[in-house]
């Protein structure tokens, strides 16, 4: 059976945040989205739930933490290239994301930055040399 996550993450404007994420080249499956939900891709086996808030708390008892004052969760994706690290946190900050961290993080074999999104979560996108991984 083929492996696959589905990331939960609660939204105060579902459109909104649609939108955000449109912008930085991301789809959404109608099939499992509706005025509560929207089921983001990101790839064959990741996909992101964008849960309003009344539909995120029908699954915990417990509050919805507000990201912009901790951190719940920090969500990191590879890229394809150094390029597309920096394509990709432009344009989240060019629809209405913030910044993460002050710049990029560049170990040579290994670089990355960040954003966050409308509500505070935090995407990490990085790219690692190919040779780097055995």
């Amino acid at each position: 059976m083929n492996k696959q996550i589905f990331v939960n993450l609660p939204v105060q404007d579902l459109n909104k945040s649609k939108q955000f994420f449109q912008a930085l080249g991301y789809s959404f499956n109608p099939q499992f989205s509706d005025d509560t939900a929207a089921c983001m891709v990101i790839s064959e086996a990741i996909y992101v739930m964008l849960l309003t808030h009344p539909k995120f708390n029908s699954f915990t008892p417990l509050p919805v933490c507000d990201a912009h004052k901790s951190t719940e969760v920090m969500i990191c994706l590879s890229c394809e290239s150094r390029a597309q690290v920096d394509e990709l946190v432009a344009k989240a900050k060019a629809s209405g994301g913030g910044s993460h961290q002050a710049k990029a993080d560049d170990h040579g074999f290994m670089y990355g930055n960040s954003f966050t999104d409308l509500d505070g979560h935090i995407w990490e996108v990085m790219y690692m040399e190919p040779s780097h991984v055995q």
